[in-house]
C-alpha cells in the first residue's frame, strides 16, 4: 500500500476544529497528486477499502466503499475520516474515541476485524491496518470494510449444512445402530435369510455415510478453492458408456439409458474420476427426478459459435474453426425444470421432487449438494453448466468443457 500513487486531484480542505473548539493546526490538503493509494488500484479490489493520512485526512476511498456507505468518493477525498466514517459500536460507543488510532499504543499494527455500524445504522465488517514511521508516527490508516449482510448470508448457508448433516446421518446410523445390537443380542433367533437382509441394509447405509463424508468434503474443497483437477487423455463417450454399465449392472434396465456420440470430437484433457463424478451425479439425478429414457450426448463444440447452446455443430459453426471444447447432455423425460426454479438447481440444499412426489421418502430428495458439486467440478475444468428444457420434454443438463492440452 505505501507505494502505489494516488490518482486525481485533491479538493484544499479547510483546519478541522477539534471536539472543544480550538483550531487543529491542520493545514489544507494541497492539490496535485497525492502520493498514497492508486484509486485505479484501489477500484479493483473485492472490499471497500479507505486510507487516511498521518493527520486522518482521506486520501482514498475506493468504490466498494462508495457502495457500502452510500457516499461520492469525490466528495470525501480530503475530509476527515472520523467524520465521514463516524463508526459506532454495538454499545453505541463512538469507536474513534476508545480506539484512538494516532495516539493510541505505538506498537499497534492492526485491528482485527469486527462489527461497526454508521451513522444510518448500516453494519459493516471493519479492519484496521497501521503503516508506521518511527520518527512521526502514524503515517497513514488503511480500513478495509466490508458487508456483514455477506457473513450473515455465509453464517446461515453453515448453519443450514450442519442441519442437514446431522439430518442425513441420524437416518442412516439410526439403521446401523439397530441391526447390529438386534444382531449381537439375538443372532441365535434368526435365519440365515435374515441376517443376510440386516446386513445388507447395514452395508447400504454404511455406504450411505461414505457418500454424504465424501460430498462434504467435496463441498469444502470448491468453497476454498482446493479442488485440484489431475489431467489426463479422457473419451468422454467411454465414460459415459462406463456410467451406463454401471447402472445396468446395479439392475436398471438397458433399454433406460442411450448414448449419442457425435463425430469429430476433439481430445480432452480431463480429470477422469471428477468426471465420473460430473455424469453419475447427473444420470441419477435424471433417474431420481425424470421418468423414460435418459439419454446422455456427447458433441464437438466451439466456444465462439457458442455450440453450448445450440446443439450440434452445424456448417456456420464449423466455419468457425477446429471444434474447442465438448458439450455433454444429459436428458430425461420427466416433468422437466419450471423456468422459475431453473436459477436455483446448483444452489446448495436444492432437492427435486422424487418421482412418485414424496419429498420424505428414505433416500428421496438426497442431500441437496449434488448439483451444487457438479457445477464445482465442471467449473474446476474451466468449463460452464445449465439446465434447460429437454427437446422432447423433460429437462436437459449440459456441460461444455475446453478441449486441448494436459497444461491448459
Amino acid at each position: 500500500m505505501d507505494e502505489l500513487i494516488a490518482s486525481g486531484t485533491a479538493t484544499p480542505t479547510p483546519n478541522r476544529e477539534t471536539a472543544d473548539g480550538r483550531d487543529s493546526g491542520i493545514s489544507p490538503l494541497p492539490e496535485g497528486p497525492v502520493p498514497i493509494g492508486s484509486l485505479i488500484f484501489a477500484d479493483e479490489l473485492p472490499d471497500g477499502v479507505v486510507v487516511a493520512d498521518e493527520v486522518g485526512r482521506i486520501i482514498v476511498f475506493n468504490r466498494v466503499a462508495a457502495r457500502l456507505t452510500a457516499l461520492d468518493p469525490a466528495e470525501v477525498i480530503g475530509k476527515f475520516v472520523f467524520d465521514v466514517l463516524p463508526l459506532r459500536d454495538a454499545d453505541d460507543r463512538d469507536w474513534w474515541v476508545y480506539v484512538d488510532p494516532y495516539h493510541g499504543l505505538p506498537t499497534r499494527t492492526r485491528h482485527p476485524e469486527r462489527s461497526l455500524y454508521l451513522a444510518d445504522g448500516t453494519e459493516v465488517l471493519v479492519s484496521v491496518g497501521y503503516v508506521r514511521d518511527r520518527a512521526k508516527g502514524v503515517r497513514r490508516l488503511v480500513i478495509s470494510l466490508r458487508d456483514a449482510q455477506q457473513r450473515e448470508r455465509l453464517e446461515r448457508s453453515r448453519a443450514e449444512l450442519v442441519s442437514t448433516v446431522a439430518h442425513e446421518l441420524r437416518s442412516p446410523l439410526t439403521s446401523v445402530k439397530g441391526f447390529t445390537a438386534t444382531l449381537l443380542n439375538k443372532w441365535g433367533r434368526f435365519t440365515d435369510d435374515q441376517k443376510r437382509v440386516m446386513l445388507e441394509t447395514v452395508n447400504a447405509d454404511a455406504d450411505r455415510v461414505t457418500r454424504l463424508i465424501t460430498e462434504l468434503l467435496d463441498v469444502s474443497r470448491i468453497e476454498s478453492g482446493r479442488m485440484e483437477i489431475h489431467r489426463e487423455l479422457v473419451d468422454l463417450p467411454d465414460r459415459a458408456r462406463k456410467i451406463i454399465a454401471g447402472r445396468v449392472a446395479a439392475g436398471e434396465a438397458e433399454d433406460r439409458f442411450r448414448l449419442e456420440a457425435r463425430s469429430g470430437l476433439p481430445e480432452t484433457w480431463l480429470d477422469a474420476d471428477k468426471i465420473d463424478q460430473i455424469l453419475g451425479n447427473l444420470v441419477e439425478n435424471a433417474v431420481r427426478h425424470g421418468a423414460g429414457i435418459v439419454t446422455i450426448v456427447v458433441e464437438p463444440a466451439n466456444l465462439d459459435g457458442d455450440q453450448a447452446a445450440s446443439g450440434p455443430m452445424s456448417g456456420t459453426a464449423a466455419a468457425l474453426g477446429a471444434p474447442d471444447s465438448v458439450t455433454v447432455s444429459v436428458r430425461d423425460q420427466g416433468e422437466g425444470i419450471a423456468p422459475d426454479v431453473a436459477p436455483r438447481v446448483f444452489r446448495q440444499f436444492w432437492r427435486g421432487k422424487p418421482r412418485g412426489g414424496s419429498r420424505t421418502s428414505r433416500h428421496g430428495g438426497g442431500t441437496g449438494l449434488g448439483l451444487y458439486i457438479v457445477k464445482g467440478l465442471v467449473e474446476a475444468h474451466g468449463g460452464t453448466i445449465g439446465v434447460r428444457c429437454a427437446p422432447g420434454g423433460g429437462a436437459e443438463f449440459r456441460f461444455i468443457v475446453p478441449a486441448g492440452a494436459a497444461t491448459a
